[in-house]
């Protein structure tokens, strides 16, 4: 029993967090966790942030969603944790009862003046003490123990088991509620609302709740009552004694408290700079190429040092006040003690009648076991605590009213639908951003079966009438009405399901191709899809594919190219036979082939629907029964010719576009081509999701209205959360296929820590003498018993206090010894980490871009390494040593001492501590096991959610939201059914592991008797040997636990040492190669072949040769795929050709100093990435050997065309971008991106489809900066859009890899070859 009472003080949990993966008997936990992966992190914080304003929900509301079988089965719990409560105190009873009939056979042995030493060492026979039969006294408590021990087993399990399965029943309609909420919240939330955070509510907070109302509930409510016992007990048993132990217990509680605020007030900030290290490593990673061609890895370095620098002064801290609050709770217990026995040995004789041993000892242990469990329960209550935060956001979710609710089943349904639509009188600002009027009075009809385009520039409100339309906004003032109704007095969903939409950029779900197309209708059948594919022209490829229409898409519908997902989309809007289609911007992201025939069927299908056309590009809508021109939120409508002859806004864009005839047909499609080009050319299968984000392979930045500026942001995050999560699910298949990791020596890893070997030296020595402390009091506590057999009082006393003050000294050593281990590991520990977490920041900069193209390099997998790996490997050096050496020290005391006492005795115990060990151990790896399988089968249901929420748009256009819940519920109904099954067994599992060491008791006292009854030994070493050898095992079970995490430390350690060990095939830090002196800009490709080192089968190309001279122009045409951009890369030496060079004035690429070379080359990429910090600092950007000022940013964003809108800003150049540059419209951040070129003076400029994403108006601006910026420098363009390189030196045709025609413009078009058909094909349309 006494060894439960230093069970706790050993392994009591000061880090709240540390309980969460036992079932609080954390014998086997340390106080150092890897903290989890960045979201998690992020996570916390705002947990944390949540918890500060103290929103929470009451504890009866927290089981609000319980039905009447929950409440049942959670009263048969409370009722049974009650009673369990009481077993421990019971326990302490017995063992105070027994611990009297000892000391009064010692009396007895002293008494009869039997030599018991003489009897010991001699072979007479054992003289029996008349009226005494020891056996069968100790017999008798053995039953007692037994008795309470299968009690407490069976309450145990009866408490976990119905707490489990009421717990697992209300968080599975937590979570269905919830997820339905979310799908049918109105568009305005979705704006204001962080999507990431959705996900996390959905997966973390519920789990959260669900821990908060499971065991962990009535696990507290036992503690609780295993304390009111244990008070209750000593002030029945000797109150005097009691107050005076009472007063220590404050003290006690204090400092558990004390320690663990600090705790986590630390954990908090850790978290915190962890978290915004991590962001900073985020924002680098995805935007790789990036930094990579603008040579910014030592800023990224200096960035994320900082914030590591501020996590190591937090751990420091947070370490020093662990082992601090650890040392002291056992200097208060040890000094209790102390005191306990001074003042009860003078109880005994001051009142002979109400005290005995029995009774001090008793009541010594109910108090303090009592306190203790107090504290044990701590950690539980928090869980609860945090239950309740999590569940205020949660239930508010769910029981908001929902002004837009699509699930609602009001509304008018008409039988029939003409398709008339009218706007009237409409203004409108986003909820989100109330003080921008988006529509200022809109006045807008279209007649049924016509067609209307609505052309305008950036954000004049196109898009959001289109949205009106679908309700997903409510006009501030005005009405839309249908066939003369209004659509607020309609049926949402009946509504959506009438208008077929074709967005610019199409949402695919990561499904087949069919199920795709299936979401435009349910219960469609599979000839209605094959039809509707025919119309939507994508009838041919899907043929062509192996799977035909059950190929998978991929996420977001990453497998295919622009063209097909467009198509794609097309067919699923048809499917649904709409009387309404909207297209917005259908097809800007086809290249001119399969444009012109998408266009085709989209005429084909306009005919007998009401049909609103969103276009940039002009030629596309000439046939529009009317044409409606918005400039600030006001319309002029009217055909082509009238508004020709009007001369407003609409002849200003036309005469923009195209200086007239035919060319304007090729304004905005480039841009959205290139994307395909990317695209195939990186054909990026599984790489995809990682590189698109540099690459820019999806976002379109086509036409962004300034209204949709939300919606964009939101595009942003998501790719980045389904690029994280389709990295970790990349991450499980590939680790089993393998992770060949090189083996790493011991050595290897405690020579990080080489420069701190003076502090873990100490530390380590500190560590081995409070090892000695727990098996000295050992022998302490068997004295002090063994005193009491001393008949003679005087002599008595003096020995009690002389062996308290021994206690004292005990407990100053045992502070003295935990302080110094905090100061010597915290030091170590925390600069190994930051060591660790800077070198391998370092050595993923230093990779070639082919290695970030590895779907095991993928982002999120790498984000996951650098926050958990390096915190890790501390668990190897400092911190473990001293575990190791403590418990060696503790070891080796206990069972020398036992040994002394009692050898038989002894073996017995060591006997039965297998299966201590065992019991606890089993508890351990349940628990764990559980935890990881539930979390794999909640994945595939977070999946499905992640899917649905960051598509809302899309799934509520194509009121799929049904769809969606339902297929949520399937996915969880396995795991549901898992943790029911499961739910008994972890009961028994926890019963076994509460009553092992009752049994253990049971046994040695026993054997103890016999010992005793038949003179082999006294009850003071069988007190002494019993309780030293419990020490040492529980010291051992510590530095169990230490195993797997030592091997996770190792595996994390092989891991750094792989990365650190790499050598990058093309290394950015390199300092070899030649810098010229001059450096004039002239290129050559020669005989180039290249394959993407992930995908070897694809040739991309095949002998390119090409050669551009100091200041001329080369421009490169080609279809979609060619190998336009893999040149470009080339030259920056992203990669390296397989055979043939590539050539700067006249050196091979390979042989010059690579940053240097990188420094004289400007790129503008179709889609650049702009850094979260300001305009002034993007800009700045672009030149990082040396401080750009303000005088040649300003110069820059002039040449850039964008100083005047920048200085429009309120906050001018300290303007913030935002997340990617979100806050920015696609023209405003192409021309960052331009200004960020020319600021560092490159000697050849690269524009890969620079201005395909804006439209007219800042097109035209901008092609003129560009036009500017070309003179006098080496340019080499790649278009989709002839026009803008008709004026180019050589123009070069790129077909199948290789260059099949150049010369000037006019050059080529008299060959009537491929540039010629190139041409026709874009002008004919």
């Amino acid at each position: 029993m006494k060894d439960d009472f230093i069970n706790y003080t050993e392994k009591e949990p000061l880090d709240p967090r540390s309980a969460k993966n036992g079932y609080g008997n954390p014998t086997f936990q340390h106080d150092e966790k890897p903290e989890q992966n960045d979201e998690l992190k992020k996570n916390k914080k705002k947990k944390k942030n949540e918890k500060s304003k103290e929103k929470m929900v009451g504890v009866l509301k927290l089981f609000g969603y319980a039905d009447w079988l929950d409440i049942i089965l959670m009263i048969i719990g409370l009722i049974a944790a009650v009673a369990n409560g009481t077993g421990l105190p019971l326990i302490i009873i017995v063992t105070g009862e027994m611990t009297n009939r000892f000391v009064m056979i010692g009396q007895a042995v002293n008494m009869s003046s039997v030599n018991l030493s003489a009897v010991m060492n001699s072979n007479s026979t054992c003289p029996a003490i008349p009226g005494l039969d020891i056996e069968a006294e100790m017999s008798r408590f053995a039953y007692y123990y037994v008795g309470i021990s299968f009690a407490v087993m069976i309450l145990s399990t009866i408490q976990v088991w119905t707490f489990l399965t009421s717990a697992a029943r209300q968080t599975a309609r937590i979570r269905q509620k919830f997820f339905f909420a979310i799908l049918h919240q109105e568009m305005a939330w979705f704006d204001t609302s962080q999507i990431g955070m959705l996900n996390t509510r959905l997966t973390q907070d519920i789990n959260t709740i669900h821990e908060g109302i499971g065991d962990k509930f009535c696990i507290f409510v036992q503690f609780f009552f295993t304390f009111l016992t244990g008070i209750v007990i000593g002030f029945v048993y000797g109150w005097k004694l009691t107050l005076v132990i009472l007063s220590v217990s404050p003290l006690l509680s204090a400092a558990a408290t004390v320690g663990s605020i600090f705790l986590a007030s630390f954990t908090t900030k850790e978290l915190t700079a962890y978290a915004r290290a991590g962001a900073v490593a985020e924002e680098i990673l995805t935007a790789v190429r990036t930094v990579v061609t603008f040579n910014g890895q030592m800023k990224a370095l200096a960035k994320y040092d900082v914030n590591l620098e501020n996590a190591r002064k937090v751990g420091v801290k947070k370490s020093i006040t662990t082992y601090t609050s650890l040392g002291f709770t056992e200097f208060i217990l040890f000094g209790a003690c102390a005191l306990a026995f001074w003042y009860g040995t003078k109880l005994t004789v001051e009142e002979k009648e109400n005290y005995d041993i029995g009774r001090v000892l008793i009541v010594l242990f109910s108090l303090l076991l009592g306190t203790f469990y107090l504290g044990q329960g701590y950690p539980y209550l928090e869980s609860v605590a945090n239950a309740r935060g999590a569940a205020y956001e949660v239930y508010k979710v769910i029981n908001k009213h929902r002004l837009l609710d699509s699930s609602a089943k009001e509304g008018y349904r008409p039988d029939q639908l003409k398709g008339e639509i009218e706007f009237k009188n409409i203004h409108f600002s986003y909820p989100s951003r109330p003080d921008v009027k988006i529509l200022k009075g809109l006045n807008l009809k279209v007649q049924s079966g016509k067609t209307i385009a609505l052309v305008g520039s950036s954000g004049c409100g196109k898009s959001t009438a289109i949205q009106l339309l679908q309700r997903f906004y409510d006009p501030v003032q005005g009405e839309v009405t249908l066939d003369g109704r209004d659509i607020r007095t309609l049926n949402i969903k009946w509504l959506r399901e009438r208008i077929g939409l074709v967005s610019q950029e199409p949402i695919l779900f990561a499904a087949t191709i069919a199920e795709n197309i299936r979401c435009g209708r349910e219960g469609i059948t599979d000839s209605e899809i094959e039809k509707a594919a025919k119309e939507a022209n994508a009838f041919d490829f899907i043929s062509r594919l192996p799977d035909k229409f059950n190929t998978m898409v991929g996420e977001r519908g990453a497998q295919l190219s622009g063209g097909q997902k467009q198509r794609i989309a097309i067919a699923r809007a048809l499917a649904r036979n709409p009387r309404i289609l909207l297209l917005d911007e259908a097809t800007s992201a086809l290249d001119t082939q399969s444009e012109s025939i998408v266009q085709a069927a989209l005429d084909k299908v306009r005919a007998g629907c009401t049909t609103i056309v969103i276009a940039h590009r002009l030629s596309t809508i000439r046939t529009a029964d009317i044409i409606a021109g918005f400039h600030n939120g006001v319309v002029e409508q009217g055909t082509h010719n009238e508004l020709m002859t009007q001369k407003g806004v609409y002849y200003s864009l036309v005469m923009q576009q195209g200086h007239g005839g035919n060319t304007q047909n090729e304004r905005s499609e480039s841009g959205e081509e290139t994307e395909d080009e990317d695209y195939e050319e990186e054909n990026l299968d599984d790489l995809r999701m990682e590189n698109l984000t540099d690459l820019g392979g999806f976002e379109e930045p086509g036409i962004i209205e300034m209204g949709s500026i939300p919606k964009r942001s939101r595009r942003h995050k998501s790719r980045k959360t389904s690029s994280k999560k389709k990295s970790s699910e990349k991450k499980k298949t590939k680790e089993k296929e393998e992770e060949n990791l090189p083996a790493v020596p011991y050595s290897r890893i405690l020579a990080l820590n080489k420069p701190e070997w003076l502090h873990i030296f100490f530390g380590v020595i500190a560590a081995a003498f409070s090892g000695g402390v727990h098996p000295a009091f050992s022998v302490l506590y068997g004295k002090i018993i063994g005193a009491f057999q001393e008949t003679d009082a005087e002599k008595r006393s003096k020995n009690t206090t002389l062996i308290s003050l021994m206690c004292l000294v005990l407990a100053v050593i045992s502070l003295v010894t935990h302080i110094i281990q905090g100061f010597t590991f915290a030091k170590s520990g925390e600069v190994l980490t930051k060591r660790l977490r800077s070198l391998s920041f370092k050595a993923l900069l230093q990779q070639e871009i082919g290695w970030y193209d590895d779907p095991k390099n993928a982002i999120g997998v790498l984000l996951t390494r650098l926050a958990t790996d390096a915190s890790q490997v501390k668990g190897a050096t400092g911190s473990r040593l001293g575990l190791f050496a403590k418990t060696a020290s503790t070891l080796l005391a206990a069972i020398i001492i036992a040994f002394v006492h009692d050898w038989r005795l002894t073996l017995l115990i060591l006997a039965c501590i297998p299966f201590l060990i065992a019991a606890n151990a089993i508890r351990l790896s349940s628990v764990a096991g559980q935890a990881s399988k539930d979390q794999k089968a909640l994945e595939e249901a977070s999946r499905i959610s992640m899917a649905a929420v960051e598509n809302i748009r899309t799934v509520a256009s194509l009121t799929s939201e049904d769809a969606f819940y339902e297929r949520y519920n399937a996915s969880l109904n396995g795991p549901y059914r898992d943790s029911l099954t499961k739910a008994p067994l972890y009961g028994l599992i926890y019963g076994i592991a509460q009553c092992a060491n009752f049994f253990l008791n049971a046994t040695i006292f026993r054997f103890g008797a016999w010992l005793i009854a038949n003179c082999y030994t006294n009850f003071e070493n069988v007190f002494i040997a019993f309780f030293s050898v419990l020490y040492g095992v529980i010291s051992v079970g510590l530095s169990t636990s230490l195993a797997p995490d030592f091997g996770q430390a190792k595996v994390s350690a092989q891991r750094i040492f792989q990365l650190l060990d790499r050598k990058p095939l093309i290394d950015s830090y390199s300092e070899e190669g030649t810098k010229l002196s001059q450096f004039d800009g002239n290129i050559e490709f020669r005989d180039i072949h290249f394959v993407y080192p992930t995908r070897p089968e694809a040739q991309v190309l095949q002998g390119l040769s090409v050669k551009v001279n100091k200041g001329q122009t080369l421009a490169l045409v080609g279809s979609s795929g060619c190998g336009k951009s893999t040149s470009i890369q080339l030259l920056e030496r992203f990669y390296d050709p397989m055979a043939g060079q590539v050539f700067a004035d006249g050196f091979d690429t390979k042989s010059l100093h690579l940053q240097w070379l990188r420094s004289k080359l400007g790129i503008v990429s179709q889609e650049p990435i702009l850094f979260d910090c300001s305009i002034a600092e993007n800009i700045q950007y672009g030149d990082n050997s040396r401080v750009v000022s303000q005088e040649e940013v300003e110069e820059a964003a002039k040449a850039a065309n964008i100083h005047t809108f920048i200085e429009n800003l309120p906050e001018k150049y300290n303007t913030r971008v935002g997340d990617k540059g979100a806050q920015l419209s696609g023209g405003q951040k192409q021309r960052i991106a331009i200004a960020r070129a020319l600021v560092r003076k490159p000697a050849v400029l690269l524009l890969d489809e620079a201005t395909s994403a804006l439209d007219t108006e800042s097109e035209k601006i901008v092609q003129k900066a560009l036009d500017d910026a070309r003179k006098g420098r080496t340019c080499i363009i790649i278009a989709h859009r002839l026009t803008t390189v008709q004026n180019a030196d050589v123009i070069a045709v790129i077909h199948n890899g290789k260059v099949v025609e150049q010369g000037t413009h006019s050059q080529l078009l008299a060959k009537e070859g491929h540039y010629y058909a190139l041409v026709n094909a874009q002008v004919s349309h």
